[in-house]
């Protein structure tokens, strides 16, 4: 699943080609009236909370995103031909295409702050002035004996780390994702966020290719701190795959 860094990469890469500018055309397969309420209108911002996308018109309808396992934006220079697009955005001979994912929706801006599943998200992992008290907050509303790493991935505690950085966050502040909340302190939760937010924005400025993990898909490795044996096994009601130094993650 494209994780808070990849959303953010997506949008600086979109940005150039919509923001700022009215679409030439718009195709939506799937909403066939969508071209019709977003025609003339321009695009005025592009943003990202966590895992989320938003393109803001100045109409004041937004389009949200969220890509889910298999979604993805691309910029293509000619006519996309995939069944799989749910929208199409041309600009002069560039087209801004959504494909797959479970969500792409047409909502107001005043929906967006009054939805339920966007104001129950928790603070950006990736936000200019990250919000570390709600943050912690949020982690000691959460069952006390929730494994670290499950609770990571709760959207609803900090939005934008999934499974790759769960892992490799709590690898950097040197952090076992299997310790019980209970029996994580508040400066060691935020030195997993601390740990997380600068590979996590090279990756959002320079792509996510750019990431080599230390400890994710690691499995019976050495681990590049301590030379033991990377771990990995299914963590939480979604049994996500953790991956874990047992050497020196205490």
């Amino acid at each position: 699943m494209p994780e808070g860094d990849t959303i953010a990469w997506t949008a600086k890469r979109i940005r150039p080609v919509l923001e700022g500018r009215t679409p030439d055309e718009i195709l939506s397969p799937r909403n066939p009236g969508w071209p019709e309420r977003l025609a003339g209108q321009s695009i005025a911002r592009i943003s990202t909370h966590g895992k989320h996308l938003f393109l803001h018109f100045e109409g004041g309808l937004v389009l949200h995103s969220h890509l889910g396992m298999v979604g993805s934006w691309l910029v293509a220079r000619q006519t996309p031909r995939s069944r799989r697009a749910w929208l199409v955005l041309r600009m002069d001979q560039q087209w801004v295409v959504e494909r797959d994912g479970p969500l792409l929706e047409l909502m107001t801006e005043g929906r967006t702050r009054f939805d339920q599943r966007l104001s129950a998200l928790g603070p950006d992992v990736l936000a200019a002035d990250f919000d570390a008290e709600r943050f912690l907050a949020r982690l000691r509303s959460d069952d006390p004996t929730r494994h670290l790493g499950d609770a990571l991935l709760d959207q609803r505690n900090v939005a934008g780390i999934g499974n790759v950085w769960k892992a490799e966050g709590c690898w950097e502040a040197q952090v076992d994702p299997w310790r019980p909340l209970r029996d994580v302190s508040n400066p060691e939760a935020l030195a997993v966020i601390d740990g997380t937010r600068p590979r996590m924005l090279r990756s959002a400025t320079e792509g996510p290719r750019t990431i080599q993990p230390r400890v994710y898909r690691r499995e019976g490795r050495p681990c590049p701190r301590c030379g033991a044996r990377v771990r990995a096994r299914g963590q939480g009601d979604a049994n996500r795959r953790t991956y874990w130094c047992p050497g020196c993650q205490k």
